[in-house]
């Protein structure tokens, strides 16, 4: 996590836009580590053949670690060649970098799918998923104080990021050095259409490759520029975006073991629905937030942390449902049709949507005061569109899950239907508890004496 956040963190968006890059090279940024998720089913067609897996991720993943280091340098050391080519050189080697990820990924994970046990597999997740959180909190937060604390600038400041992240990298590969691999199940007849169609033929998968889709469509159109718009519009300084994202991880950290215990006792499926409700909450406060860096971050800090918390339950419901209803002889390619399919939607769109804002640089019309961009479209679009995702993870089949309801229950302790209730319930008890004591007023009062007339 460290390395993902020290590489793709706002300091990467800042060192495109020192070269010169527009909205159209940050969506381009944005959009290739989702955009070519689709190298996980080419992951998920060699993992057939082997008898383990370790040996091929590890030697892919070692390289992807430290393929960016020596790019990273080139505009310091080789300025003559231009910030444009540098811009398209650095896309290239994030491209690399990203797909030789994506190739690693359901490798890995199909591995930690038959070696964990799975009656508890999503509490697993969850600790994970919390140290993954303090780990990017960590990174970010040295990265801001580099950045803020040092004259270096970005372009010298995020390739020093750059090649921390790749020794820590190959640092966090060389530990699965340790860990058991139990070997590969493979498929009885590995035929190419059967590998590839069995994830679409099953009722459950089928239904959740839909609802990512969706979802990713939805949220790479507000998401991918999220913090080019706190830099460009906003007026943030680089340190300062850092640091609201370090905040942001710290609240995904505080709560993944919980969710990750809510997701293994009621199920994928409800942990899921409530983060889709929930996840609306960061674009609503993007639109609402003023042009002032100091105020606008003051106000995002919490909803941030809000975010990441779902942003963590989201991942934990994710990966346990894969991981749960994937079969060991087809595992990777359940895993990568899962995420793949919805990963190129969402890079296609980030694409469109930058070149969208780079045509209309200098669109805006003020409301009431408040001055609205591109930006604001997206953020506004991306906001209606995740409301309608609503009904469409509801759908999604998981027989063995309970219903949301009942989340939120062991969440707040009492049913919604109770809250909603109880500001009335308050009242009333408050209107009887008057009357009553009015009652017992009258009721214990003394009569006055009757006295005859002076005679």
């Amino acid at each position: 996590m460290a390395y993902t956040q020290l590489t793709l963190s706002a300091a990467a968006i800042d060192y495109v836009r020192d070269l010169g890059g527009t909205g159209l090279h940050v969506g381009i940024l944005n959009a290739l580590p989702v955009a070519l998720l689709g190298f996980q089913f080419l992951a998920a067609i060699i993992a057939n053949h082997p008898n383990y897996r370790r040996s091929l991720w590890v030697t892919c993943s070692l390289v992807q670690r430290a393929f960016l280091i020596p790019i990273v340098f080139g505009p310091v050391i080789w300025p003559e060649l231009g910030n444009t080519t540098w811009i398209w050189i650095f896309l290239g080697a994030i491209a690399c970098n990203q797909a030789l990820q994506h190739f690693c990924s359901p490798l890995w994970l199909s591995w930690m799918g038959d070696y964990l046990p799975h009656y508890d597999l999503n509490t697993y997740w969850g600790h994970r998923q919390r140290w993954l959180q303090w780990s990017a909190a960590g990174s970010l937060c040295v990265a801001a104080l580099l950045l803020s604390q040092t004259d270096l600038g970005v372009r010298i400041g995020y390739p020093i990021l750059a090649a921390g992240a790749g020794i820590l990298g190959i640092i966090d590969v060389l530990i699965f050095l340790k860990v058991d691999e139990p070997p590969v199940t493979k498929l009885p007849q590995p035929r190419l259409h059967t590998v590839l169609l069995a994830p679409f033929r099953h009722r459950g998968f089928r239904s959740f490759i839909g609802f990512m889709c969706f979802w990713h469509f939805a949220t790479m159109i507000g998401a991918a520029f999220i913090s080019l718009y706190l830099l460009d519009h906003v007026g943030m300084s680089l340190h300062a975006v850092l640091a609201l994202w370090t905040w942001s991880w710290i609240g995904g950290a505080v709560t993944a073991s919980g969710l990750g215990r809510l997701s293994n006792r009621f199920g994928n499926k409800p942990l899921l629905v409530l983060c889709v409700i929930c996840k609306t909450i960061n674009m609503i406060a993007l639109l609402a937030i003023p042009q002032n860096p100091t105020t606008a971050f003051y106000i995002l800090v919490p909803v941030f942390m809000v975010d990441a918390a779902l942003n963590a339950g989201f991942a934990i419901a994710t990966n346990g449902f894969l991981l749960k209803n994937s079969p060991a002889e087809n595992r990777t390619m359940f895993i990568a049709s899962g995420t793949a399919m919805a990963g190129i939607v969402g890079g296609i769109t980030a694409i469109v949507v930058g070149a969208i804002l780079s045509l209309n640089q200098g669109w805006s019309v003020s409301l009431g005061g408040h001055l609205f961009t591109g930006y604001h479209v997206c953020f506004a679009v991306s906001l209606l569109l995740r409301v309608a995702a609503i009904p469409i993870v509801s759908r999604i089949h998981e027989p063995t899950s309970h219903d949301t309801i009942q989340v939120v229950t062991s969440l707040i302790g009492v049913t919604p239907l109770r809250m909603i209730r109880y500001p009335a319930g308050l009242y009333r008890n408050m209107f009887v508890k008057q009357r009553n004591v009015r009652q017992e007023q009258t009721e214990t009062r003394p009569e006055p004496t009757k006295t005859s007339p002076p005679t």
